[in-house]
Protein backbone atom coordinates (compact mmCIF):
# COMPACT_ATOMS: atom_id res chain seq x y z
CA UNK A 1 0.00 0.00 0.00
CA UNK A 2 1.08 3.61 -0.63
CA UNK A 3 -0.08 7.07 0.66
CA UNK A 4 1.67 9.78 -1.66
CA UNK A 5 1.07 13.37 -2.98
CA UNK A 6 -0.25 13.68 -5.82
CA UNK A 7 1.51 15.89 -8.25
CA UNK A 8 -1.81 17.40 -9.50
CA UNK A 9 -3.15 19.62 -6.24
CA UNK A 10 -6.75 19.41 -7.77
CA UNK A 11 -6.27 15.66 -7.09
CA UNK A 12 -6.21 16.63 -3.57
CA UNK A 13 -3.46 16.11 -0.19
CA UNK A 14 -2.94 12.68 -0.37
CA UNK A 15 -3.41 9.69 -3.05
CA UNK A 16 -3.55 6.21 -1.91
CA UNK A 17 -4.08 2.51 -3.42
CA UNK A 18 -5.30 0.89 -0.57
CA UNK A 19 -8.30 -0.19 -1.96
CA UNK A 20 -6.59 -1.95 -5.11
CA UNK A 21 -4.54 -3.97 -2.24
CA UNK A 22 -7.26 -5.05 -0.43
CA UNK A 23 -10.09 -5.37 -2.13
CA UNK A 24 -9.42 -8.78 -3.40
CA UNK A 25 -9.22 -10.11 0.12
CA UNK A 26 -12.88 -8.12 0.85
CA UNK A 27 -14.21 -10.28 -2.06
CA UNK A 28 -15.18 -6.76 -4.07
CA UNK A 29 -14.00 -5.10 -6.78
CA UNK A 30 -11.91 -2.27 -6.26
CA UNK A 31 -13.52 0.44 -6.89
CA UNK A 32 -16.64 -0.32 -5.33
CA UNK A 33 -14.34 -1.10 -2.20
CA UNK A 34 -12.70 1.90 -2.86
CA UNK A 35 -15.99 4.10 -2.96
CA UNK A 36 -16.98 2.19 0.44
CA UNK A 37 -14.19 3.90 2.25
CA UNK A 38 -14.41 7.01 0.52
CA UNK A 39 -18.47 6.98 2.11
CA UNK A 40 -16.81 5.91 5.62
CA UNK A 41 -13.84 8.90 5.43
CA UNK A 42 -16.45 11.41 4.97
CA UNK A 43 -17.94 11.36 8.12
CA UNK A 44 -14.33 12.15 9.55
CA UNK A 45 -13.80 15.31 10.92
CA UNK A 46 -10.02 15.58 9.93
CA UNK A 47 -11.03 14.84 6.06
CA UNK A 48 -12.81 17.25 3.93
CA UNK A 49 -13.17 15.27 0.39
CA UNK A 50 -12.23 11.92 -0.54
CA UNK A 51 -12.84 11.07 -4.20
CA UNK A 52 -12.52 7.99 -5.99
CA UNK A 53 -10.27 8.09 -9.21
CA UNK A 54 -9.42 5.09 -11.94
CA UNK A 55 -10.01 1.78 -10.79
CA UNK A 56 -9.87 2.35 -7.30
CA UNK A 57 -7.56 4.80 -6.28
CA UNK A 58 -8.44 7.47 -3.31
CA UNK A 59 -8.01 10.86 -3.13
CA UNK A 60 -8.19 12.46 -0.04
CA UNK A 61 -8.38 16.40 0.95
CA UNK A 62 -7.49 17.14 4.45
CA UNK A 63 -9.98 19.60 6.66
CA UNK A 64 -8.10 22.75 8.50
CA UNK A 65 -8.14 20.96 11.76
CA UNK A 66 -6.16 17.57 10.67
CA UNK A 67 -3.89 20.96 8.96
CA UNK A 68 -3.39 22.25 12.23
CA UNK A 69 -2.63 18.92 13.64
CA UNK A 70 0.15 18.76 11.11
CA UNK A 71 2.10 22.02 11.97
CA UNK A 72 1.71 21.21 16.26
CA UNK A 73 3.63 18.17 15.51
CA UNK A 74 5.99 20.24 13.38
CA UNK A 75 6.38 22.85 16.66
CA UNK A 76 6.68 19.89 18.76
CA UNK A 77 10.09 18.59 19.97
CA UNK A 78 11.63 15.44 18.20
CA UNK A 79 9.54 16.09 15.24
CA UNK A 80 10.71 13.65 12.51
CA UNK A 81 12.08 11.01 15.14
CA UNK A 82 10.55 7.62 15.19
CA UNK A 83 10.71 4.25 17.43
CA UNK A 84 10.91 1.71 14.47
CA UNK A 85 14.66 1.01 15.46
CA UNK A 86 14.24 1.28 18.98
CA UNK A 87 16.48 -1.62 20.84
CA UNK A 88 18.71 -2.27 17.28
CA UNK A 89 22.34 -1.78 18.15
CA UNK A 90 23.80 -0.87 14.81
CA UNK A 91 28.11 -0.10 14.47
CA UNK A 92 28.40 2.25 12.06
CA UNK A 93 31.89 1.98 10.11
CA UNK A 94 32.87 4.93 7.61
CA UNK A 95 35.85 6.93 6.07
CA UNK A 96 38.50 4.30 7.82
CA UNK A 97 40.74 5.78 5.05
CA UNK A 98 44.36 4.66 4.41
CA UNK A 99 46.46 5.87 7.07
CA UNK A 100 48.89 7.13 5.15
CA UNK A 101 47.45 10.52 3.57
CA UNK A 102 45.05 12.86 4.43
CA UNK A 103 41.42 12.27 3.98
CA UNK A 104 40.74 12.41 0.01
CA UNK A 105 37.55 13.02 -1.56
CA UNK A 106 35.87 9.68 -1.19
CA UNK A 107 36.75 9.80 2.39
CA UNK A 108 34.97 12.97 2.77
CA UNK A 109 31.92 11.86 0.87
CA UNK A 110 31.72 8.73 3.69
CA UNK A 111 32.56 11.06 6.55
CA UNK A 112 29.77 13.56 5.31
CA UNK A 113 27.53 10.76 4.54
CA UNK A 114 28.30 8.56 7.32
CA UNK A 115 27.79 10.99 10.12
CA UNK A 116 24.40 12.00 8.50
CA UNK A 117 23.33 8.08 8.03
CA UNK A 118 24.11 7.94 12.20
CA UNK A 119 21.99 10.69 12.90
CA UNK A 120 19.11 9.65 11.01
CA UNK A 121 18.92 6.09 12.37
CA UNK A 122 19.34 7.52 15.89
CA UNK A 123 16.40 9.88 14.63
CA UNK A 124 14.35 6.57 14.10
CA UNK A 125 15.28 4.78 17.09
CA UNK A 126 18.91 2.87 17.10
CA UNK A 127 21.37 2.63 19.08
CA UNK A 128 24.32 3.79 17.09
CA UNK A 129 27.94 3.61 17.80
CA UNK A 130 29.62 5.34 14.65
CA UNK A 131 33.69 3.77 14.35
CA UNK A 132 36.74 4.48 12.27
CA UNK A 133 38.95 1.40 11.94
CA UNK A 134 42.50 2.39 11.43
CA UNK A 135 44.34 0.47 9.30
CA UNK A 136 47.64 -0.01 11.34
CA UNK A 137 48.70 -3.09 10.61
CA UNK A 138 50.03 -4.15 7.05
CA UNK A 139 52.44 -3.25 4.28
CA UNK A 140 51.08 0.26 3.98
CA UNK A 141 52.26 1.14 7.00
CA UNK A 142 55.87 -0.43 6.19
CA UNK A 143 55.54 1.88 3.34
CA UNK A 144 54.78 4.54 4.60
CA UNK A 145 57.50 4.69 7.25
CA UNK A 146 59.84 4.09 4.48
CA UNK A 147 58.71 7.77 2.96
CA UNK A 148 59.17 9.24 6.59
CA UNK A 149 62.67 8.08 6.70
CA UNK A 150 63.27 9.15 2.84
CA UNK A 151 62.01 12.55 3.86
CA UNK A 152 63.96 12.94 6.74
CA UNK A 153 66.81 12.33 4.87
CA UNK A 154 66.07 15.00 2.18
CA UNK A 155 65.84 11.83 0.15
CA UNK A 156 62.91 11.14 -2.86
CA UNK A 157 59.96 9.36 -1.89
CA UNK A 158 60.40 5.07 -2.70
CA UNK A 159 59.05 3.95 -5.85
CA UNK A 160 56.20 2.55 -3.85
CA UNK A 161 56.33 5.15 -0.77
CA UNK A 162 54.13 8.41 -0.54
CA UNK A 163 54.83 12.02 -1.61
CA UNK A 164 53.52 15.35 -0.75
CA UNK A 165 54.47 18.04 1.84
CA UNK A 166 52.98 16.06 4.47
CA UNK A 167 55.28 13.34 4.72
CA UNK A 168 58.04 16.27 4.48
CA UNK A 169 56.10 18.28 7.72
CA UNK A 170 55.21 14.61 9.98
CA UNK A 171 59.05 13.55 9.07
CA UNK A 172 60.37 17.06 10.21
CA UNK A 173 58.16 16.57 13.28
CA UNK A 174 59.15 13.07 14.04
CA UNK A 175 63.34 14.32 13.81
CA UNK A 176 61.88 17.08 16.17
CA UNK A 177 60.53 15.21 19.05
CA UNK A 178 62.88 12.62 19.01
CA UNK A 179 66.55 13.77 16.99
CA UNK A 180 67.79 9.99 16.74
CA UNK A 181 65.18 8.69 15.02
CA UNK A 182 66.41 7.71 12.05
CA UNK A 183 67.99 5.04 13.14
CA UNK A 184 65.32 3.45 14.93
CA UNK A 185 62.27 2.92 12.10
CA UNK A 186 60.19 1.16 15.41
CA UNK A 187 60.67 4.77 16.34
CA UNK A 188 59.96 6.65 13.54
CA UNK A 189 56.75 4.15 12.78
CA UNK A 190 55.23 4.83 16.12
CA UNK A 191 55.45 8.75 16.28
CA UNK A 192 54.91 8.54 12.04
CA UNK A 193 51.64 6.65 12.38
CA UNK A 194 50.23 8.73 15.36
CA UNK A 195 50.85 12.03 13.85
CA UNK A 196 49.14 11.34 10.88
CA UNK A 197 46.31 9.24 12.96
CA UNK A 198 45.69 12.71 15.36
CA UNK A 199 46.22 15.03 11.96
CA UNK A 200 42.94 12.54 10.75
CA UNK A 201 41.32 13.39 13.40
CA UNK A 202 41.53 16.78 13.37
CA UNK A 203 40.85 17.06 9.74
CA UNK A 204 37.15 14.81 10.41
CA UNK A 205 36.30 17.09 13.71
CA UNK A 206 37.17 20.54 11.81
CA UNK A 207 34.81 19.15 8.74
CA UNK A 208 32.41 18.53 11.73
CA UNK A 209 32.48 14.23 11.57
CA UNK A 210 33.83 12.68 15.66
CA UNK A 211 33.30 9.16 16.10
CA UNK A 212 32.38 7.36 18.96
CA UNK A 213 34.91 4.42 18.46
CA UNK A 214 38.40 4.63 16.91
CA UNK A 215 39.49 0.99 16.38
CA UNK A 216 43.18 0.18 15.77
CA UNK A 217 43.55 -2.72 13.45
CA UNK A 218 46.94 -3.68 14.99
CA UNK A 219 45.28 -4.19 18.13
CA UNK A 220 43.37 -7.63 16.64
CA UNK A 221 46.73 -9.19 15.39
CA UNK A 222 48.82 -8.00 18.98
CA UNK A 223 46.07 -9.71 21.17
CA UNK A 224 45.93 -12.64 18.98
CA UNK A 225 41.98 -12.22 18.06
CA UNK A 226 43.12 -12.95 15.04
CA UNK A 227 44.64 -16.20 15.68
CA UNK A 228 41.41 -17.45 17.83
CA UNK A 229 39.14 -16.60 14.77
CA UNK A 230 41.38 -18.38 12.47
CA UNK A 231 40.92 -21.33 15.23
CA UNK A 232 37.46 -21.04 15.12
CA UNK A 233 37.06 -21.14 11.21
CA UNK A 234 39.49 -24.05 11.20
CA UNK A 235 37.50 -26.11 13.80
CA UNK A 236 34.19 -25.39 12.40
CA UNK A 237 35.40 -26.80 8.72
CA UNK A 238 35.11 -23.54 7.01
CA UNK A 239 39.06 -23.41 6.06
CA UNK A 240 41.17 -25.65 4.59
CA UNK A 241 44.71 -25.99 3.84
CA UNK A 242 46.06 -26.08 -0.26
CA UNK A 243 49.50 -25.49 -1.57
CA UNK A 244 50.67 -24.27 1.70
CA UNK A 245 47.94 -21.91 2.31
CA UNK A 246 44.76 -22.09 4.35
CA UNK A 247 41.10 -21.02 2.71
CA UNK A 248 37.91 -19.97 3.33
CA UNK A 249 35.43 -22.13 1.85
CA UNK A 250 33.93 -18.67 1.12
CA UNK A 251 31.80 -19.83 -1.89
CA UNK A 252 29.79 -22.20 0.07
CA UNK A 253 28.00 -19.08 1.68
CA UNK A 254 27.69 -17.10 -1.76
CA UNK A 255 31.28 -15.39 -2.91
CA UNK A 256 32.14 -15.78 -6.11
CA UNK A 257 35.69 -17.72 -5.16
CA UNK A 258 37.42 -18.73 -1.95
CA UNK A 259 39.65 -16.76 0.02
CA UNK A 260 42.94 -17.06 1.18
CA UNK A 261 43.06 -16.27 4.74
CA UNK A 262 46.23 -17.27 5.95
CA UNK A 263 48.81 -17.12 3.28
CA UNK A 264 51.45 -19.70 2.03
CA UNK A 265 54.36 -17.94 3.73
CA UNK A 266 51.99 -18.00 7.19
CA UNK A 267 51.28 -14.71 7.23
CA UNK A 268 47.57 -13.34 7.47
CA UNK A 269 45.91 -12.35 4.39
CA UNK A 270 44.13 -8.74 4.95
CA UNK A 271 40.51 -10.89 5.44
CA UNK A 272 41.69 -12.13 8.50
CA UNK A 273 41.58 -9.13 10.08
CA UNK A 274 38.49 -8.34 8.62
CA UNK A 275 37.09 -11.78 10.22
CA UNK A 276 38.17 -11.45 13.91
CA UNK A 277 37.02 -7.60 13.69
CA UNK A 278 33.64 -9.09 12.71
CA UNK A 279 33.63 -11.33 15.29
CA UNK A 280 34.77 -8.43 17.55
CA UNK A 281 32.28 -6.09 16.92
CA UNK A 282 29.49 -8.85 17.02
CA UNK A 283 30.95 -9.38 20.65
CA UNK A 284 30.34 -6.18 21.77
CA UNK A 285 26.45 -6.71 21.13
CA UNK A 286 25.83 -4.99 17.97
CA UNK A 287 22.53 -6.36 15.99
CA UNK A 288 23.85 -5.33 12.83
CA UNK A 289 27.21 -4.13 11.43
CA UNK A 290 27.04 -1.25 8.63
CA UNK A 291 30.52 -1.06 6.23
CA UNK A 292 30.65 2.12 4.22
CA UNK A 293 33.62 1.38 1.93
CA UNK A 294 35.15 2.90 -1.34
CA UNK A 295 34.00 1.96 -4.97
CA UNK A 296 37.22 -0.69 -5.69
CA UNK A 297 35.35 -2.67 -2.69
CA UNK A 298 32.65 -4.01 -4.12
CA UNK A 299 33.78 -7.42 -3.51
CA UNK A 300 33.62 -7.32 0.17
CA UNK A 301 29.86 -7.58 -0.03
CA UNK A 302 29.88 -11.19 -0.55
CA UNK A 303 32.69 -11.92 1.33
CA UNK A 304 32.07 -10.06 4.51
CA UNK A 305 28.60 -11.89 4.32
CA UNK A 306 30.46 -15.38 3.70
CA UNK A 307 32.98 -14.86 6.81
CA UNK A 308 29.74 -14.53 9.04
CA UNK A 309 27.93 -17.34 7.76
CA UNK A 310 31.46 -19.32 7.77
CA UNK A 311 31.05 -18.10 11.83
CA UNK A 312 28.21 -19.65 12.22
CA UNK A 313 26.51 -15.87 12.75
CA UNK A 314 23.54 -14.60 10.30
CA UNK A 315 24.82 -12.89 7.24
CA UNK A 316 22.06 -10.34 8.12
CA UNK A 317 24.04 -8.83 10.66
CA UNK A 318 26.39 -7.20 7.86
CA UNK A 319 25.40 -4.86 5.52
CA UNK A 320 28.06 -2.90 2.70
CA UNK A 321 27.40 0.00 1.73
CA UNK A 322 29.91 1.07 -1.63
CA UNK A 323 30.61 4.74 -2.15
CA UNK A 324 31.28 5.84 -5.63
CA UNK A 325 33.82 8.20 -6.80
CA UNK A 326 34.07 12.15 -6.12
CA UNK A 327 35.94 14.92 -8.86
CA UNK A 328 35.76 18.29 -8.22
CA UNK A 329 35.38 20.63 -11.19
CA UNK A 330 36.19 24.26 -11.34
CA UNK A 331 35.48 27.03 -14.53
CA UNK A 332 34.33 23.49 -15.89
CA UNK A 333 37.51 21.80 -15.88
CA UNK A 334 38.60 18.89 -13.34
CA UNK A 335 40.63 19.92 -10.07
CA UNK A 336 44.03 17.62 -9.71
CA UNK A 337 46.68 19.23 -7.77
CA UNK A 338 46.48 19.38 -3.67
CA UNK A 339 48.06 22.18 -2.14
CA UNK A 340 49.65 18.94 0.33
CA UNK A 341 49.24 15.74 -1.19
CA UNK A 342 50.61 16.29 -4.57
CA UNK A 343 48.29 14.16 -6.30
CA UNK A 344 45.20 13.53 -4.40
CA UNK A 345 42.82 16.23 -3.62
CA UNK A 346 42.04 16.23 0.16
CA UNK A 347 39.05 16.95 2.35
CA UNK A 348 40.79 20.01 3.55
CA UNK A 349 41.24 21.33 0.35
CA UNK A 350 37.25 21.23 -0.28
CA UNK A 351 36.65 22.91 2.99
CA UNK A 352 39.39 25.47 2.03
CA UNK A 353 37.48 26.34 -1.43
CA UNK A 354 34.11 26.27 -0.03
CA UNK A 355 33.69 25.99 3.50
CA UNK A 356 32.27 22.92 5.74
CA UNK A 357 28.62 23.80 5.02
CA UNK A 358 28.84 24.10 1.83
CA UNK A 359 31.49 20.68 1.47
CA UNK A 360 29.24 18.48 4.05
CA UNK A 361 26.19 19.26 1.68
CA UNK A 362 27.33 19.00 -1.42
CA UNK A 363 28.79 15.34 -0.63
CA UNK A 364 25.69 14.31 0.86
CA UNK A 365 22.67 15.23 -0.97
CA UNK A 366 23.24 12.93 -3.81
CA UNK A 367 23.05 8.62 -3.93
CA UNK A 368 26.25 7.31 -3.25
CA UNK A 369 25.76 5.13 -5.77
CA UNK A 370 26.48 7.08 -8.90
CA UNK A 371 29.97 9.46 -9.28
CA UNK A 372 29.73 12.89 -8.17
CA UNK A 373 31.09 15.83 -9.60
CA UNK A 374 31.56 19.34 -7.49
CA UNK A 375 31.60 22.43 -8.76
CA UNK A 376 33.27 24.23 -6.69
CA UNK A 377 32.35 27.53 -8.84
CA UNK A 378 28.35 26.77 -8.20
CA UNK A 379 29.05 26.33 -4.54
CA UNK A 380 30.98 29.66 -4.11
CA UNK A 381 27.91 31.63 -4.80
CA UNK A 382 25.36 33.04 -2.91
CA UNK A 383 22.08 32.55 -4.89
CA UNK A 384 19.56 30.14 -4.91
CA UNK A 385 21.64 28.20 -7.62
CA UNK A 386 24.37 26.54 -4.59
CA UNK A 387 21.82 24.12 -3.39
CA UNK A 388 23.00 24.79 0.23
CA UNK A 389 23.12 28.38 0.13
CA UNK A 390 18.95 27.96 -0.91
CA UNK A 391 18.20 25.68 2.33
CA UNK A 392 19.74 27.94 4.38
CA UNK A 393 18.51 31.08 3.15
CA UNK A 394 14.75 29.95 3.91
CA UNK A 395 15.64 28.89 7.34
CA UNK A 396 16.95 32.58 7.36
CA UNK A 397 13.86 34.08 6.17
CA UNK A 398 11.73 32.16 8.58
CA UNK A 399 13.84 33.21 11.35
CA UNK A 400 13.95 37.23 10.02
CA UNK A 401 9.99 36.62 9.79
CA UNK A 402 9.74 35.32 13.69
CA UNK A 403 12.07 38.11 14.87
CA UNK A 404 10.06 40.96 13.69
CA UNK A 405 7.18 39.48 14.39
CA UNK A 406 8.45 39.37 17.98
CA UNK A 407 9.54 43.00 17.52
CA UNK A 408 6.02 44.19 16.89
CA UNK A 409 4.38 42.15 19.47
CA UNK A 410 2.81 39.41 17.49
CA UNK A 411 2.35 36.27 18.74
CA UNK A 412 1.63 33.28 16.50
CA UNK A 413 -2.35 32.25 16.40
CA UNK A 414 -3.55 28.30 16.09
CA UNK A 415 -7.03 29.06 13.59
CA UNK A 416 -5.86 26.89 11.27
CA UNK A 417 -9.27 26.70 9.40
CA UNK A 418 -8.09 30.44 8.24
CA UNK A 419 -5.36 28.39 6.37
CA UNK A 420 -7.44 28.20 3.18
CA UNK A 421 -4.72 29.36 0.49
CA UNK A 422 -3.31 26.76 -1.62
CA UNK A 423 0.11 27.55 -0.79
CA UNK A 424 -0.54 27.43 2.58
CA UNK A 425 -1.70 23.78 1.83
CA UNK A 426 1.14 22.93 -0.17
CA UNK A 427 3.76 23.63 2.70
CA UNK A 428 1.67 22.58 5.28
CA UNK A 429 1.71 18.60 3.05
CA UNK A 430 5.22 19.60 2.53
CA UNK A 431 5.80 19.76 6.21
CA UNK A 432 3.60 16.94 6.71
CA UNK A 433 6.23 14.62 4.56
CA UNK A 434 9.14 15.20 7.12
CA UNK A 435 9.21 11.93 9.28
CA UNK A 436 8.29 10.02 6.09
CA UNK A 437 11.71 11.00 4.52
CA UNK A 438 13.30 10.53 7.46
CA UNK A 439 12.14 7.35 8.09
CA UNK A 440 12.81 6.06 4.47
CA UNK A 441 16.70 7.83 4.65
CA UNK A 442 16.83 5.19 7.36
CA UNK A 443 15.35 2.13 6.10
CA UNK A 444 17.16 2.77 2.63
CA UNK A 445 20.31 4.49 4.30
CA UNK A 446 19.98 7.04 1.82
CA UNK A 447 20.62 10.13 3.81
CA UNK A 448 20.56 12.22 0.38
CA UNK A 449 16.63 12.33 0.87
CA UNK A 450 16.53 14.80 3.96
CA UNK A 451 18.53 17.14 1.67
CA UNK A 452 16.58 16.81 -1.08
CA UNK A 453 13.81 17.22 1.04
CA UNK A 454 14.62 20.29 2.46
CA UNK A 455 15.31 21.91 -0.97
CA UNK A 456 11.61 20.67 -1.62
CA UNK A 457 10.73 22.75 1.45
CA UNK A 458 12.91 25.49 0.30
CA UNK A 459 11.10 26.16 -2.98
CA UNK A 460 7.55 25.51 -1.64
CA UNK A 461 8.19 28.17 1.34
CA UNK A 462 9.86 30.89 -1.15
CA UNK A 463 6.26 30.20 -2.96
CA UNK A 464 3.92 30.50 0.11
CA UNK A 465 6.07 33.70 1.36
CA UNK A 466 5.52 35.56 -1.95
CA UNK A 467 1.56 34.95 -2.18
CA UNK A 468 0.92 34.91 1.43
CA UNK A 469 1.84 38.18 3.31
CA UNK A 470 2.76 36.75 6.83
CA UNK A 471 2.76 40.35 8.69
CA UNK A 472 0.97 43.39 8.45
CA UNK A 473 2.51 46.66 6.18
CA UNK A 474 2.48 49.94 8.01
CA UNK A 475 -0.78 50.83 9.85
CA UNK A 476 -2.64 47.04 9.18
CA UNK A 477 -3.84 46.10 11.78
CA UNK A 478 -2.92 41.98 12.87
CA UNK A 479 -5.67 39.84 12.27
CA UNK A 480 -6.04 36.43 12.84
CA UNK A 481 -4.96 34.96 9.56
CA UNK A 482 -1.03 36.77 9.96
CA UNK A 483 -1.31 35.24 13.14
CA UNK A 484 -1.74 31.53 12.16
CA UNK A 485 0.66 32.20 9.22
CA UNK A 486 3.22 33.31 11.98
CA UNK A 487 2.59 29.79 13.32
CA UNK A 488 3.30 27.99 10.01
CA UNK A 489 6.50 29.82 9.48
CA UNK A 490 7.72 29.14 12.55
CA UNK A 491 6.78 25.31 12.29
CA UNK A 492 8.72 25.58 8.94
CA UNK A 493 11.71 27.51 10.50
CA UNK A 494 12.18 24.15 13.09
CA UNK A 495 12.01 21.92 10.28
CA UNK A 496 14.50 23.16 8.48
CA UNK A 497 16.46 23.30 11.74
CA UNK A 498 15.83 19.32 12.27
CA UNK A 499 16.76 18.32 9.02
CA UNK A 500 19.97 20.59 8.42
CA UNK A 501 20.96 18.96 12.30
CA UNK A 502 20.38 15.84 10.91
CA UNK A 503 23.15 16.61 8.03
CA UNK A 504 25.30 17.83 10.25
CA UNK A 505 25.22 21.54 8.27
CA UNK A 506 24.15 24.69 10.31
CA UNK A 507 20.70 26.35 10.19
CA UNK A 508 21.91 30.09 10.30
CA UNK A 509 19.41 33.07 11.66
CA UNK A 510 20.88 35.41 9.49
CA UNK A 511 22.50 35.24 6.00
Amino acid sequence: MTVERPRNPEHGDYATNVALQLAKKVGVQPREFATWLAEALQTEAAVAKADVAGPGFLNLTLAGEAQGAIVRAALEDGYGTGTELAGKRINLEFVSANPTGPIHLGGARWAAVGDALGEVLRARGAEVTREYYFNDAGAQIDRFVRSLIAAAKGEPAPEDGYAGTYVNDIAAEVLRREPGALGDPETVREIGVGLMFEEIKRSLHEFGTDFDVYFHEDSLHESGRVDEAVAKLKANGSLYEEDGAWWLRSTDFGDDKDRVVIKSDGAPAYIAGDIAYLVDKRGRGFDLCIYMLGADHHGYIARLKAAAAALGDDPDSVEVLIGQLVNLVSEGQPVRMSKRAGTVITMEDLVDAVGVDAARYAMIRSSVDSGLDIDLDLLRKHSNENPVYYVQYAHARTSSILRNAADLGITPGEDFALLTHEREGDLIRTIGEFPRVVATAAELREPHRVARFLEELAGTYHRFQQDCRVLPRGDEETTPLHQVRLQLVNATRRVFAAGLRLLGVTAPERM
